[in-house]
């Protein structure tokens, strides 16, 4: 028998990649959990897998859609950058505890674990801190930077277009200190494919570390120019301005400035600088799903970025 796995914010981005993922497998039936707001349920869903509409307010009915679905793990992937989104997926976990049939969560944290500094540190943590009273095994996922970021819109991906770094569309560069510190850059179709992967572990750690491929900005810049067949318009961001929480402006961040104000981003983008210069957006190979799943071949920068050449 199959076992069924429900994602929750499963009609957006990074849960959008891994329903398609898990719909490949004929080793899980997916259900997607959206919350109950009629324009996040969608009236045509591309994927064969049910949305069901989510009162995360509502514990004890959450926790009964789970049990009568039985749901054996929870994959979230809500957008957690504020306090009605972090209380959403609280609620989940609670609810999936009260269930009895879930064993497993996975927790919105794609990227890298923030630290203090970061304004969704808080977020992180009191999800983190539900867990660890749950009695559910639970992991977090630790995959560096995407990479879909730099082939957008020439390769397939849902996330949203927005220019960190290297601004491939507008040939610029705001590259935060030498530009030669190594990051873990990874594809969210291959980040899927890992997390569909680590559903057949025995055992979870806390943090579950992947990579598509390790590399720099200075790479990336490389990469980006020779695509477009043109020298970017690049400036190097040093700790000194980075500490003020600036860094340089790219000509597509005004066009996002409705969304995250300019002294937000600047504030997000600085400490992500800092975060590259001290190491953080790295992980250790020995630790990572690559070593135990060698089979599963990421995608490389040079085919994400590649991606522009002709446009």
């Amino acid at each position: 028998m199959s076992k069924v796995i429900a994602v929750a914010g499963g009609t957006g981005s990074v849960g959008r990649t891994i329903v398609d993922e898990l719909e490949k497998s004929s080793l899980y039936d997916t259900i997607v959990l959206a919350r109950n707001v009629i324009s996040k349920v969608p009236d045509h869903n591309e994927n064969k897998s049910p949305v069901l509409a989510v009162d995360y307010n509502n514990v004890a009915e959450t926790a009964q859609l789970l049990a009568s679905r039985k749901v054996e793990v929870v994959i979230s992937t809500i957008h957690i950058m504020e306090e009605v989104a972090s209380t959403a997926q609280i609620n989940l976990i609670k609810a999936a505890s009260q269930s009895g049939t879930v064993k497993r969560f996975i927790v919105s944290e794609w990227g890298i674990v923030h630290t203090e500094a970061s304004p969704m540190y808080k977020f992180r943590e009191e999800a983190a801190s539900e867990l660890r009273k749950s009695g559910l095994e639970w992991t977090r996922v630790s995959n560096g930077y995407f990479m879909d970021y730099y082939g957008y819109p020439h390769v397939k991906t849902y996330l949203k277009p927005i220019s960190f770094v290297v601004d491939v569309k507008n040939k610029a560069a705001g590259i935060p200190g030498s530009g030669d510190d190594v990051v873990a850059f990874t594809y969210t179709a291959d980040v899927a494919k890992f997390v569909v992967a680590s559903l057949g572990l025995p055992k979870w750690e806390e943090i579950t570390y992947c990579y598509g491929e390790k590399s720099s900005y200075n790479k990336i810049l490389a990469l980006a120019e020779e695509a477009r067949g043109t020298k970017f318009n690049v400036t190097y961001d040093s700790v000194e301005k980075l500490n003020k929480g600036e860094v340089t402006e790219l000509p597509s961040h005004p066009a996002i400035y409705s969304m995250a104000p300019k002294e937000v981003l600047q504030g997000i983008f600085s400490l992500f600088g800092k975060w590259i210069i001290n190491g953080d957006f790295d992980v250790p190979e020995d630790l990572s799903l690559n070593a135990k799943f060698p089979d599963i071949k990421t995608t490389k920068l040079s085919e994400i970025v590649g991606a522009w050449k002709g446009h």
